[in-house]
């Protein structure tokens, strides 16, 4: 189907114009090859029967108008949302990744491509292909094997590399290490090569095809005004935590979103590589990527502050240039956004600390007290649907936290965070208990992740209140 007719159908969806049932209905009786101009004509011919001529010849100036809202959208090369769900995968539609030695290049290429298309649709979050290794995926956290056969090293090296262009392969061969963003017909994978003992290997992380709310990924509405209140300041520092592999993209992609949708400002992002694309909207969203558009994160954030930005997003603050960069910047009128590999509030801020030579660190700690707004650090848990939802603990910054940070004392922060509910603060240990009350996760989820044994308490009570009640109405 073509993108403007995608577009169009979405615009008339939204609006409640038509639903999107009645277009699928006359999709399939007009086939997917039809053009914007019948398929818009076939609509108004539908709806003429439900209204008068004034209406009809009204509504012939507003397709007009959506008509050019198609086309302009299907220019940008991105399709809509609405359609998403429609595809569905099979396990055993999987392509085989044996016999690739009597397979052409271009057969080859096909293949890979089939095979990342069709994980998309099955709910994968990760593709390995590795010589001298079975290949697998990891869905919901868990690995599955894609077959019991190794993959010969000659073979890894084509499956590998059969996707990468001329300048991308010298590289690959030289450096030994290859990070790239990977766009098949829309849809986006973060692409990290390397090589082995044993030859070529692969990771190919399936970016998600759309922003999600913060509460499509499992924050709870009581956290979304609080994450959203930090997004409202004008400077100071927001950072996104957790391990590799948690999520912290997609949550900072959610929270660029909300910025773009909410305010009015220019906001540049530096990332490597850039995984999710954010259309401007009320802002001016600015996407550089590492290597391709700058040379490093410090080189960029230096150069960002000469570029008349409101808001500085850090993929991730990985040394001191970009960590120091990144707090001055905070100081100086911008409200910066970044990522840390940390697991918790207290390590996060030993992380900022710990970069810093000795004679250097009261300053940075009387910075970072006075610039910080507050730490999200997240993880992935199962969820009761069988996929993944999002556990966090919550610190923002108030008085009491700011000088724990400026005496160095952050081994407080955990007694200042459990009794700073109301300052829009909570432990990954409460969170799990409000998102077993919410219902996001099962009871043997909490008991699994909580570690404190009074939450746990609280989560047995409520437990057997739970139980009662269904007792209780047998």
């Amino acid at each position: 189907m073509n993108l403007d007719v995608q577009w169009f159908i979405y615009a008339l969806v939204k609006n409640e114009v038509i639903s999107l049932d009645e277009c699928k209905t006359m999709l399939a009786k007009l086939g997917g090859g039809i053009d914007l101009p019948s398929f818009a004509q076939e609509i108004l011919n539908h709806l003429a029967s439900e209204i008068n001529q004034e209406e009809a010849e009204a509504m012939l100036s507003q397709f007009e108008a959506v008509m050019e809202f198609a086309y302009s959208r299907a220019q940008k090369g991105v399709p809509p949302d609405i359609f998403e769900d429609e595809t569905q995968g099979s396990w055993d539609d999987l392509p085989s990744l044996e016999n690739v030695s009597s397979m052409s290049d271009q057969q080859v290429r096909d293949l890979m491509t089939s095979l990342l298309k069709s994980l998309r649709a099955l709910g994968a979050s990760d593709l390995h292909i590795s010589a001298n290794a079975v290949p697998f995926i990891r869905r919901a956290l868990k690995i599955e094997k894609l077959s019991s056969k190794l993959i010969p090293p000659e073979d890894a090296i084509r499956l590998n590399t059969v996707l990468l262009n001329e300048e991308q392969k010298e590289y690959y061969e030289k450096e030994m290490d290859l990070n790239f963003a990977l766009e098949i017909e829309h849809s986006r994978f973060r692409v990290s090569l390397m090589i082995h003992k044993d030859g070529s290997s692969g990771s190919y992380r399936l970016v998600p095809g759309k922003i999600k709310s913060l509460q499509e990924l499992g924050f709870l509405p009581t956290d979304v005004k609080t994450i959203e209140r930090l997004l409202d300041y004008h400077n100071g520092l927001i950072l996104v935590t957790g391990p590799i592999g948690c999520g912290k993209t997609t949550t900072l992609a959610s929270m660029v979103d909300i910025i773009n949708h909410k305010r009015h400002d220019h906001v540049i992002t530096v990332e490597d590589p850039i995984e999710i694309i954010q259309e401007s909207d009320n802002c001016n969203v600015t996407q550089r990527e590492v290597g391709k558009h700058t040379n490093s994160y410090s080189s960029a954030l230096k150069g960002a502050l000469r570029e008349d930005p409101d808001i500085i997003v850090i993929g991730e603050l990985h040394d001191l240039d970009t960590i120091e960069n990144g707090i001055t910047a905070s100081e100086t009128g911008h409200l910066v956004i970044g990522t840390l590999h940390t697991c918790d509030a207290a390590n996060t801020l030993n992380r900022i600390l710990d970069v810093f030579p000795p004679m250097q660190q009261p300053q940075i700690r009387a910075m970072t007290a006075g610039s910080l707004r507050g730490i999200i650090c997240q993880r992935l848990i199962p969820a009761v649907d069988g996929n993944l939802t999002v556990a966090y603990e919550l610190l923002i910054n108030n008085m009491a936290v700011g000088n724990i940070i400026d005496e160095g004392k952050t081994y407080q922060l955990k007694a200042v965070m459990q009794t700073g509910s109301k300052a829009g603060m909570c432990t990954f240990d409460h969170n799990i208990l409000n998102k077993f009350k919410a219902g996001q996760i099962t009871a043997e989820t909490a008991r699994e992740y909580i570690k404190d044994k009074s939450v746990m308490q609280l989560l047995n009570q409520d437990v057997a209140v739970s139980e009662a009640k269904k007792l209780g109405k047998k």
